[in-house]
């Protein structure tokens, strides 16, 4: 469904009961709401939340940002290569706004939060600039920012500024998806291709994403501003990523003064069927210390 948000449509789906406790969902960097696991999200229903997911603006089924021309990712990347300032579309905070607009637009004074990758970095800024909206914030595979922080590995950063024609665009994905995932957990290649296929059918925007990747730049190191975020939070990092290298997620531990980190060895950069029970108890270990809920078993 659509809801008003601004001078946005943002695209949302909303899982479990009304009076269930509210889970606000922000995924990452050109992903749209599709790519949760529906699995994982009916584990979180199973277990009494509302989960609700939703396109960015700019990605999938919400409003796109095409007037705000085609972005200019080479000189971005040269200019963040040598600490230039960077003037971005968009930027991440304006996504968190969005986020606590659509939490008002859905009448949710506040929610338990999870961003992943860079909607962690989204719910970042969603903590910093509207802190009644979380209750409880889980950040998975995510970073503090700052050019001091390993980069992805070559390969991942290729593939990620490849664009493919559209005979390619399924092989590429697949390729991307496989590299970045959790070597010890791969997915079957059908049901990856399976997943490919259906996020490319719903939509595809790759300026986008290109758009986002600025903003991510742009934001620069947010160490200034985190230490002021005083709340227990959620770290949960992989030693397997290679796009977000483990070194991001203990730098954002260490940031953060109340941070409770979990480090997964087999995880790389992905959700895994198999690690969903430790994703789904980071869930739960965020609401108790956020409103004193037993954790169930």
């Amino acid at each position: 469904m659509k809801v008003r948000v601004g001078a946005l449509d943002l695209e949302v789906e909303i899982d479990g009961p009304a009076e269930g406790e509210p889970l606000l969902m922000i995924m990452g960097l050109g992903l749209q709401l599709t790519s949760w696991p529906e699995g994982l999200v009916q584990q979180l229903v199973q277990r009494g939340y509302r989960v609700i997911r939703y396109d960015h603006r700019d990605i999938g089924l919400s409003s796109p940002q095409d007037h705000l021309g085609p972005p200019q990712l080479t000189r971005a990347f040269w200019r963040q290569c040598f600490g230039l300032p960077l003037h971005a579309p968009y930027r991440l905070a304006d996504l968190a706004d969005d986020a606590a607009g659509l939490l008002a637009a859905l009448q949710i004074p506040a929610a338990q939060v999870v961003g992943i990758s860079m909607g962690g970095m989204v719910a970042q800024h969603l903590a910093a600039r509207h802190p009644q909206r979380i209750k409880g914030l889980n950040l998975w595979m995510s970073s503090p920012g700052g050019r001091w922080l390993p980069p992805p590995k070559a390969q991942i950063l290729r593939l990620l500024l490849k664009r493919p024609g559209r005979e390619q665009m399924d092989a590429h994905f697949v390729q991307l998806y496989r590299a970045i995932g959790s070597p010890a957990h791969p997915v079957p290649e059908d049901e990856l291709q399976a997943r490919v296929a259906a996020n490319l059918a719903r939509a595809y925007r790759p300026q986008a994403t290109a758009r986002q990747m600025i903003a991510m730049a742009a934001d620069g190191d947010r160490r200034r501003w985190l230490g002021s975020l005083q709340r227990p939070i959620q770290v949960l990092h992989g030693t397997a990523d290679p796009l977000l290298p483990v070194a991001h997620g203990r730098a954002l531990a260490r940031a953060l003064p109340q941070a409770q980190y979990t480090e997964l060895p087999t995880l790389g950069h992905d959700l895994p069927q198999a690690l969903w029970p430790q994703f789904v108890a980071a869930v739960e270990r965020a609401h108790k210390s956020s409103t004193g809920r037993p954790e169930m078993t």
